[in-house]
């Protein structure tokens, strides 16, 4: 059984930081070129570039909000141009909390930013990168989230709910694309260290009683996730769609 991706080209939305970064050098590592984005740190997306480039593969960086229709229509243009006319794999995993706030206290511009930078952005990466996936092989993963199965902590309400869709989103799809020889599953992570996200958004009481209620008694890593996206994206997951793998430690059991 062929396990390497030599031959492919990726497309890691969020591919700069975090999980993102991690499965972009995890897919390059296994032979892939790779087209990551950034939001706003140029400077780490170069770094992640070089680090690809060191490995022998292909590594190029676009700035994207990934929020912007017509703006994911042009960068994704120009990574199909860059990847050689055709885009394998996808990541969707540009999103974010946000900011906590309870349902009651919880303005319009939050709902709907928090549903626009997790869901939409999900779709608009999505139907912009179809086209160029045009070799009868393909491979979608989406990002999710133990919210999605718990409901989040105080004040993840409309994260929950968006990361939530994205496992309908996800089942929905495989459904369309499967003739096409594309899978599309996703991956639901716990908590996981080492990232943006919870050093921004949860305190060190809140991840130590996060571990304490993880059965393995630790938080995951980057690595954690991109490892799980290596296995849905080789030909070890080929006959798989529509799944999606819990990164949580035991927290919790679909």
């Amino acid at each position: 059984m062929d396990l390497t991706l030599a031959g492919k080209t990726a497309f890691v939305t969020g591919g700069n930081i975090g999980i993102g970064r991690a499965v972009s050098l995890a897919l390059a590592r296994c032979g892939a070129d790779v087209a990551l984005t950034y939001y706003s740190h140029e400077a780490e997306g170069k770094e992640t570039v070089e680090a690809i480039e060191q490995m022998g593969r292909n590594a190029i960086a676009f700035q994207l909000d990934a929020t912007h229709g017509e703006q994911v229509k042009d960068v994704v243009g120009q990574v199909s141009q860059a990847l050689g006319g055709h885009i394998d794999i996808l990541m969707n995993n540009a999103g974010h909390l946000v900011g906590r706030a309870s349902i009651a206290d919880m303005t319009d511009e939050h709902w709907f930013k928090t549903i626009n930078v997790n869901l939409t952005s999900t779709f608009f990466c999505t139907r912009a990168v179809l086209p160029y996936m045009n070799t009868g092989w393909g491979r979608i993963i989406n990002m999710s989230s133990l919210a999605a199965r718990n409901g989040g902590g105080n004040g993840a309400t409309a994260y929950a709910a968006s990361k939530s869709a994205i496992i309908a989103f996800t089942r929905g799809l495989c459904k369309e694309v499967a003739e096409q020889g594309i899978t599309v599953n996703a991956v639901a992570p716990g908590l996981i260290l080492d990232t943006p996200f919870h050093a921004t958004f949860t305190s060190e009481a809140g991840i130590q009683g996060a571990i304490d209620g993880t059965p393995l008694k630790r938080a995951g890593t980057p690595d954690d996730v991109a490892n799980a996206v290596v296995y849905f994206v080789t030909e070890l997951g080929s006959f798989i769609t529509g799944e999606i793998i819990e990164i949580n430690g035991g927290q919790y059991f679909a």
